[in-house]
């Protein structure tokens, strides 16, 4: 474990602190280089060389087994977010290893401790106080759907307004230069224009917020998994991602605004529900009830529905979005909640669009893409369309699993090459002015003339055709990708040819792979639904032509399907996927072909790799738990899994050694272990880094409360005020007739904490933890005595290779 891989973090903060972070990681190699002398356990691992002066108590460990002991390397405050921050390379290249499990992530605290605190606190909610944290749970849930719809109408009036002007420019352009030889000029000011806009956006993310790169959907899916990515659900991320994706938009990247409103339905809802504003430092004093990570998790579900349901108007979708692909603990009575803020959102945005349009009240625009209705008896399909409909599913299923694998060297060259913020805003301009120029040449050199059919375009291109024509290449590029899906599935028989539709869908495919993984705000829905409208309609008129022109091939009937087939085959979403694209088409006839499309697509693309999102979070070397444990894990035990030996510390305390345990840099545990006073490893309960934090800085001590009768008992919320940005240990000071007094932890600790015996099973280990949303697990032998301790990370690093089980190093990369 001496060659640490250091990679790009979605939370990577750049260059400021150079030396510093050079520091760090020749730091981190050496102590990785020691921890390799000592059968390979690392100093930042429980018992590891680096815990041999620490002041608390360790139990024996009796394992014959010697399987990568890690500890619960879970810090959970602001600052040591920042010392996360420094551990970015400014190498000229960073070496890296998918076999790596990395550190730095810390977990969530999705089980609520059950100390004295919170029972007396639940006992004194009667009925009518129930009643009011449920009415304003569906206030939240409201709130979220409003204010998601807003930032949908924002963004979609925006990005119109803005390409609007972008494309008039140019077309007046390219119509002022056509006859008189001057294109050049034309393509500079597209390419000029693309860039203007790639590269703000680009800047406002590498520079401000990096995390909100991307479409942010595989944060979320951590986030809600049980793991804290650093900024996620921050009001800076928002702020960042809704310009970003609008200038990405605008800039004419192979990208879609619909991905990020995920994103940022879960950044509103984690804000909402907490009642403040950490980066504004405000604190509204409102529904401080739901300030913990297990209340905060269920309404981040209920924002992420919300983004699906604006994006796609389609509300029972997002919903299933949501326990699909989103939360990994789910709830029955969260159900109807999601349901209503999803509504909120789909209707928020629906009324507002109305008036913008000077139509209120008219309805009609459900989410920011309209695929339109899917109605008429040309659109219906036949019983022996089945079998052709499963083979487009496979042809998804095998370019979805092209697009994956080459999108995956492209990141893994981008970890290794383009770490530094400035070369990756050069790539973004740069790809902005290639896909501006690969477009302007396609359009000038394509020959497919069509007639002008009234105000069906936006943005006609004449170009070289005759009076009364358009180019049909422009209509795919030179618009928006949502109004070009549109017209694939809605323009008449005849709008494309076929080498018009090849071309396109060749280099926006490969467009579309290159931009994904960008320093900018992008989702990668809408390019995938336009790849695969565009090879779907290609089959639609070869079948056509084969027939001889049958009514039963409607290009934009197998459009649909292309689009459905393309989306699975890159995401590999199904339940969830099958119902947005039945309620974007209104039409629930398709349901049963779609089904069966997007199964063929995942179906055969899992055959080969990974859906995108798994890619990427993989390739972040993030602590992710799947929905089962791996099948081939049943023979490994609980012993020899866990993390050992294990820091504990006793029911009454020193506060001495509850300072130096919490300042061991070597070893920043997060969950410790309550033993008695009296009987040495005998567990009583359970105690978290941040609630001795908030104790330390409090000063309850057992002296302090003698002396003084009227000693202020602490509540719970003082507990919830700190969170979620609890001080670092270094912030507090104990003076050293302090660290002499005594803390009694019978109070705080969680009594009753779930544990499991050395021998069960990992898979049952792994149901356990999982089910319940665990962040520690203890392991105990027959006489109640702690022998270890098992995280997150001690699961998540088994997992089924290309030759069976295989376990993956760890690493604070």
């Amino acid at each position: 474990m001496a060659n640490v891989a250091k990679k790009v973090s979605w939370s990577g903060r750049g260059e400021a602190e150079e030396e510093r972070r050079r520091r760090e990681e020749l730091r981190v190699e050496a102590a990785y280089a020691e921890g390799s002398e000592h059968n390979e356990r690392s100093p930042l691992l429980n018992g590891g060389p680096g815990d041999s002066d620490t002041s608390a108590r360790e139990t024996p460990h009796r394992s014959l087994f010697n399987i990568g002991h890690l500890s619960t390397v879970d810090l959970g405050e602001d600052s040591q977010e920042m010392e996360t921050d420094h551990m970015l390379s400014d190498l000229e290249e960073i070496p890296h290893n998918e076999k790596l499990l990395s550190l730095k992530y810390e977990s969530l605290d999705y089980d609520n401790t059950e100390n004295q605190l919170f029972m007396e606190e639940e006992r004194r909610i009667n009925h009518a106080t129930f009643r009011t944290v449920e009415i304003q749970r569906w206030v939240i849930c409201g709130c979220i759907g409003i204010l998601t719809g807003l930032i949908a109408c924002f963004i979609n009036i925006v990005v119109e307004q803005l390409a609007g002007v972008k494309y008039w420019l140019v077309k007046e352009n390219i119509d002022k230069f056509t006859d008189t030889g001057g294109l050049s000029f034309s393509l500079l000011l597209w390419a000029t224009l693309n860039s203007s806009f790639v590269v703000i956006g680009s800047i406002i993310v590498a520079y401000i917020e990096p995390v909100a790169a991307g479409s942010g959907i595989p944060q979320i899916k951590c986030f809600l998994n049980g793991v804290k990515i650093p900024h996620v659900v921050r009001l800076k991320t928002l702020v960042v991602k809704v310009c970003g994706v609008i200038f990405s938009v605008v800039g004419g990247l192979a990208v879609g605004k619909e991905g990020p409103m995920i994103h940022s339905g879960a950044v509103v809802a984690a804000g909402i529900s907490q009642g403040r504003s950490t980066s504004l430092k405000r604190d509204f004093k409102i529904f401080e009830y739901f300030r913990r990570d297990t209340e905060k998790r269920d309404f981040v579900s209920a924002g992420a529905a919300a983004g699906v349901s604006a994006a796609f108007g389609a509300p029972v979708g997002g919903v299933l979005f949501s326990l699909e692909e989103g939360a990994s603990f789910w709830n029955q009575l969260l159900t109807w909640r999601i349901f209503f803020a999803s509504m909120i959102s789909t209707f928020t945005l629906n009324f507002i669009l109305s008036i913008y349009n000077q139509k209120p009240g008219d309805l009609s625009n459900p989410g920011l893409i309209n695929f339109g209705r899917f109605g008429s008896e040309e659109n219906a399909y036949n019983i022996f369309e089945i079998p052709i409909f499963i083979c487009m599913g496979a042809i998804g299923g095998i370019l979805g699993a092209i697009f994956n694998q080459l999108n995956y060297w492209l990141t893994i060259f981008r970890i290794r090459y383009l770490h530094r913020r400035f070369l990756q805003v050069i790539e973004a301009t740069l790809l902005a002015a290639v896909t501006a120029t690969v477009s302007f040449i396609l359009i000038y050199y394509s020959t497919d003339c069509k007639p002008l059919r009234g105000t069906a375009l936006e943005y006609p291109l004449q170009l070289f055709c005759n009076d009364g024509e358009y180019n049909s290449m422009a209509s795919a590029f030179f618009t928006t990708p949502e109004r070009s899906v549109r017209s694939l599935f809605h323009d008449p028989a005849g709008s494309f040819n076929p080498l018009t539709l090849g071309l396109f869908t060749i280099v926006y495919f490969f467009l579309a792979c290159w931009t994904y993984g960008l320093t900018v705000s992008a989702g990668v829905f809408i390019p995938a639904l336009l790849i695969g409208a565009a090879w779907g309609r290609l089959i639609g008129i070869l079948l056509s032509s084969i027939r001889g022109g049958v009514a039963w091939a409607d290009p934009g009937k197998y459009a649909l399907m292309g689009a459905a087939a393309q989306l699975g085959g890159i995401v590999r979403m199904t339940l969830s996927l099958t119902v947005i694209m039945v309620e974007a088409t209104s039409n629930v006839t398709y349901g049963f072909p779609i089904m069966l499309v997007l199964m063929t697509a995942k179906i055969v693309g899992d055959y080969f790799i990974e859906g995108l999102y798994d890619i990427h979070i993989q390739l972040q070397s993030v602590p992710f738990l799947h929905w089962e444990a791996p099948v081939t894990s049943h023979s490994l035990t609980s012993r020899e899994v866990m993390s050992a030996p294990v820091t504990c510390l006793k029911r009454m305390e020193k506060v001495g050694v509850v300072v130096d345990t919490l300042s061991d840099t070597s070893s920043n545990h997060n969950g410790f272990p309550v033993v008695e006073s009296n009987a040495p490893s005998r567990l009583c309960g359970l105690i978290l880094r941040s609630q001795l934090i908030v104790l330390l800085k409090h000063k309850v001590f057992v002296e302090r409360a003698n002396l003084s009768q009227a000693h202020k008992r602490l509540k719970l919320k003082d507990f919830r005020d700190a969170y979620p940005r609890f001080p670092p240990i270094q912030s507090i000071h104990v003076s050293q007739d302090e660290r002499d007094c005594l803390m009694d932890l019978t109070e705080f600790m969680n009594p009753s904490p779930y544990t499991v015996p050395q021998v069960a099973s990992l898979t049952r280990v792994f149901k356990l933890f999982r089910a319940l949303g665990l962040r520690h697990l203890v392991v105990v032998d027959n006489q109640n005595k702690v022998v270890g301790m098992v995280t997150r990370k001690d699961l998540a690093r088994y997992r089924i290779g290309k030759e069976g089980l295989e376990e993956l190093s760890l690493a604070q990369t």
